[in-house]
């Protein structure tokens, strides 16, 4: 767990604002000549590999001491970038579809059932942290959710099958010591490709750092894993995101070096080897240094594609790679478009290659990702992160974290291959009115190697609500399902709510009216204002139709027991005229 602050690199970035502005004349020109290209590939192979014992026989853990402290997670660095007013959403929907308007109405949920919270980090460590960042996949037969700092397995019908378990229990006994402790920021992924599941989380300690990453030996989660170590280097590997390609497994990390560097990294990891629990697997390593390349194009962060349905992408295509840029934002961008890397390799016995190269960009209609954070009386100092209010809270010391002025998508770029075409689909948050949270989303298509932006909208209904924190996919018909966070400041307390499209529906517009996971009865009265930092949405591989949605949200007894007192809720519905209805 990281609590020890980046200040020095908040001033280096802040300092790299004015190189940006170097750059920023001729990046319209390198996404017009398309041949931007990273620096050298570097392939190495893991430091560690061990098998784990099965995750079932994983003791329950139990609490070392006792405090009441709530620990923040990774405090993030990076450039806070002033607001500049509100300079108009063009993609905006300001209504909620009237129920039938264009058909079918949003489904009740399935299923939903109570995941994680903050409780079970106090049963597990004695102590309680905040932002949650919670995770999960679904599989065939399984639901795994992971958070920070525990996870749990569960069956389809939301029965736990072997309790909120340490992070750090999965690599007990591991040569990176590292692994074993409690860090944070994990991903889970099922890879329906292949029937293996993916766990993992970054490391902390330093001077060395790595990423941790656990392949099942079977499709069943709660059997054992195959561990891999990858060293980061002296860069802390911030924020990593995952997915899945049929020969590799994706990573991104926004990268802090010890003297205040910066830049992404994007890496591939050897899959078929790691499946077969090959203590060799190779790994291949960009460095986007932020002295390399215009930090627009890399901002904080970019996503891998993670592949859904069972339309498999070539082996040997490119993998999409995709950020988000805001002219009205710090980094130098000259106009709002989503950038698409593409990653392409080889795993050649000998002799393996890979590049990196900046495909396009795609202009999008203008958003503002700046939100007029700390400005309610309260937010001392005014603080980039107090930004939406809840029922009840006048201190604006307490207001909920939007980060939405963080240059990226939100988890995941969900992928998907139909007959014609390839979608991608992702979202971030903005603001979509004066002072109004909303979610912009986008679906990006691919057609022989050419990218386009198919449609995109912001969804902020116009009835006061805040909506963020989002994630979105795309079931096997081409419908849509978008969930996120809801506030206000009168009676809509932090809960979790979703909406949704079919494939022929008007472009742009989430149509299906809004469904509820879960209503918050709570809120979060810590001055620690972090929320997310991301949520997933994720499809059954059983349909191809079923969405699966977590997200964290407050109750009235949670807000009773501590100041960071969440909870999340997992829930299931499933989007008409899929499955040949």
């Amino acid at each position: 767990m990281r609590i020890k602050k980046i200040i020095t690199l908040l001033v280096t970035l802040a300092a790299i604002v004015s190189l940006a502005g170097l750059f920023s004349a001729s990046t319209a020109q390198v996404s017009r000549q398309q041949n931007f290209q990273a620096p050298a590939a570097k392939f190495s192979t893991a430091l560690a590999f061990d098998v784990s014992q099965p995750v079932r026989n994983l003791p329950l853990a139990v609490p070392q001491y006792s405090s009441s402290e709530e620990r923040e997670i990774r405090p993030e660095g990076g450039i806070v970038a002033k607001d500049r007013g509100f300079s108009g959403d063009a993609a905006r929907q300001l209504t909620v579809a009237r129920p039938g308007q264009f058909g079918p109405v949003i489904p009740s949920p399935m299923l939903t059932f109570e995941g994680l919270s903050n409780l079970d980090n106090f049963n597990a460590y004695g102590f309680r942290v905040n932002p949650p960042d919670p995770v999960g996949d679904v599989g065939p037969n399984h639901y795994v959710e992971m958070i920070n700092l525990v996870f749990n397995v569960y069956d389809k019908q939301g029965n736990s099958l072997i309790g909120a378990t340490r992070l750090g229990d999965l690599w007990a006994g591991f040569a990176i010591a590292d692994c074993t402790d409690p860090s944070g920021d994990p991903i889970v992924l099922y890879d329906h490709l292949t029937d293996r599941w993916l766990l993992s989380q970054f490391t902390t300690r330093g001077p060395i750092y790595y990423n941790c990453v656990a392949i099942s030996q079977t499709g069943d989660p709660t059997g054992a894993y195959y561990r891999y170590a990858f060293s980061a280097g002296e860069f802390f590997p911030d924020y990593p995101k995952y997915g899945t390609w049929p020969k590799s497994y994706l990573l991104t990390s926004r990268d802090f070096g010890p003297n205040g560097e910066y830049g992404i990294s994007v890496y591939a990891l050897e899959k078929d080897k790691m499946n077969a629990g090959d203590p060799n697997a190779r790994s291949v390593k960009f460095f986007l240094d932020y002295l390399v390349v215009p930090l627009n194009l890399i901002g904080d962060g970019l996503l891998p594609a993670d592949t859904d349905g069972h339309h498999l992408p070539a082996s040997n295509s490119p993998v999409p790679i995709v950020g988000t840029q805001d002219d009205n934002a710090a980094y130098g961008a000259t106009f709002d478009a989503l950038n698409i890397w593409e990653l392409t390799i080889k795993w050649r016995t000998a002799g393996p290659k890979a590049s990196l190269v900046l495909a396009t960009q795609l202009p999008v209609e203008p958003f503002d990702s700046v939100f007029p954070c700390g400005v309610v009386p309260g937010s001392q100092p005014p603080s980039s992160r107090d930004c939406l209010p809840q029922p009840g809270i006048t201190d604006g010391s307490r207001f909920l974290d939007i980060l939405s002025y963080r240059q990226r998508p939100t988890w995941r770029l969900a992928y998907r291959k139909f007959s014609d075409h390839a979608s991608m689909v992702t979202n971030q948050s903005v603001e979509a009115a004066p002072g109004m949270a909303g979610v912009r989303w986008y679906e990006i298509r691919r057609i022989e190697g050419v990218y386009s932006l198919y449609q995109q909208g912001t969804y902020a209904p116009d009835d006061g609500v805040h909506r963020w924190m989002g994630s979105i996919a795309m079931d096997r018909k081409g419908n849509m399902a978008l969930g996120y966070s809801v506030t206000n400041a009168t009676d809509v307390y932090p809960g979790i709510r979703y909406t949704g499209r079919l494939r022929k529906d008007p472009l742009g517009q989430m149509t299906l009216g809004e469904g509820v996971i879960v209503n918050g009865t709570g809120v979060q009265t810590t001055t620690n204002s972090r929320w997310g930092d991301y949520t997933s949405m994720n499809v059954d591989p059983n349909d191809d139709c079923t969405f699966w949605y977590v997200n964290e949200y407050y109750t009235l007894e949670g807000q009773l027991t501590s100041s960071a007192g969440w909870q999340t809720r997992i829930g299931s519905f499933r989007m008409p005229r899929c499955g040949g209805e």
